[in-house]
């Protein structure tokens, strides 16, 4: 459930990348923002701020949720990713409310009024085309790497982009004439980045209260699982993220008088499928008799030992029992290794039929051995 380290040094990489850019682009934006008396990109220079506390977080998590499981955390550390989602978005949300507040506050009060110097549009251009590089770039490595994290992160610069558009229109409003347009510019980012963060955080918090996966995803991989040979049916079926993964449990439903090491054997190979076909880090599959569903009276047929207590009076040491546990009620299956007249395996099987009847909910009894002419 870990990536390779080619995987892991893309994710750095990625990171790393948005660390330095946002770190130039927030000087830039603040400063120019104070000297050019910028309301709106003051409140950009900010939102990369933010950018840059998310990107501590993401280095942070990559580097946690690659951890092996131990003792605390038999799953692992995935869900790590997770949490660094979520912390992303609740970034994002307090950061576009405060930006919000601020500039609501100073355009009632008239103090949003001035003129802005025109080379705070030159640097809110310089942000658009910066930060719509940067979200192309992390989308494709997130994508890649199939981490919502690092998507997330990806869509963070693209909410950065946008707000840089609507800067460059609010600065460029106020340099017509429009002076308000720049506290206004200021506002509508607020919203847009509350809004990302708001997603983000549910998207995440989904994941970290075992939110099942999308019903088309859990389409596809009951496909994936009716394909296997020997499958019949299944039930049960159960999904929750774990990080960029899914962990599941199901019931498959085989022939009734399978083996043991049979239906061991299609359990396998319906985990191994499903994990090779579908993002799946943990599958568990139990394995149910197409035949079995009443649970409740099954579960008052008596046990192997039971049985094996009633027919012993009756059948040689050396007999073997194979046991079916079905809806229909107690079917068993005797081989044995002495030979026996026809008549002898006639009353044989009828003392059998007769003992077991009068203890339980008997379906059928068979007898196998060589017959003596």
């Amino acid at each position: 459930m870990t990536r390779t380290n080619e995987e892991q040094h893309q994710a750095l990489r990625s990171t790393w990348v948005s660390v330095w850019i946002n770190i130039a682009l927030a000087s830039a934006q603040i400063a120019v923002g104070l000297w050019a008396r910028s309301q709106a990109l003051i409140a950009d220079g900010v939102h990369s701020l933010s950018d840059l506390v998310s990107d501590v977080v993401v280095l942070f998590a990559t580097h946690h949720a690659q951890a092996d499981a131990d003792e605390t955390h038999a799953y692992g550390h995935a869900r790590f990713e997770t949490a660094a989602s979520l912390v992303i978005g609740l970034i994002l949300v307090g950061t576009g409310i405060g930006l919000i507040w601020s500039a609501g506050v100073k355009l009632h009060a008239g103090q949003a009024m001035d003129a802005v110097h025109p080379v705070a549009l030159a640097i809110a251009l310089l942000t658009l085309v910066a930060k719509e590089s940067l979200f192309h770039y992390m989308r494709r490595i997130g994508e890649r790497l199939k981490s919502s994290m690092l998507i997330a992160n990806a869509w963070h610069a693209r909410a950065d982009a946008a707000s840089s558009l609507v800067v460059a229109v609010g600065i460029g409003a106020n340099l017509m004439g429009y002076h308000s347009m720049d506290a206004v510019a200021a506002i509508i980012v607020g919203v847009m980045i509350a809004k990302a963060g708001w997603n983000f955080s549910v998207e995440a918090f989904h994941s970290l209260t075992d939110h099942a996966l999308d019903p088309e995803e859990i389409k596809r991989i009951r496909q994936t699982i009716l394909s296997v040979d020997g499958v019949v049916q299944l039930h049960g079926l159960r999904t929750r993220r774990m990080g960029d993964w899914a962990v599941m449990d199901m019931h498959a439903e085989v022939a009734s008088h399978l083996s043991v090491s049979e239906g061991h054997y299609i359990a396998e190979k319906v985990s191994a499928v499903v994990r090779a076909a579908h993002r799946v880090a943990e599958c568990t599959v139990h394995i149910d008799p197409v035949q079995a569903h009443r649970i409740g009276p099954l579960l008052t047929l008596p046990s192997r030992p039971q049985v094996q207590a009633l027919l012993t009076p009756l059948l040689p040491a050396t007999a073997t029992l194979r046991l079916h546990y079905l809806d229909t009620g107690l079917e068993v299956d005797i081989d044995l290794s002495s030979a026996l007249r026809p008549v002898e395996l006639t009353q044989l099987t009828q003392a059998v039929q007769d003992t077991l009847a009068h203890h339980t909910r008997l379906h059928r009894v068979t007898l196998h051995t060589r017959q003596v002419e």
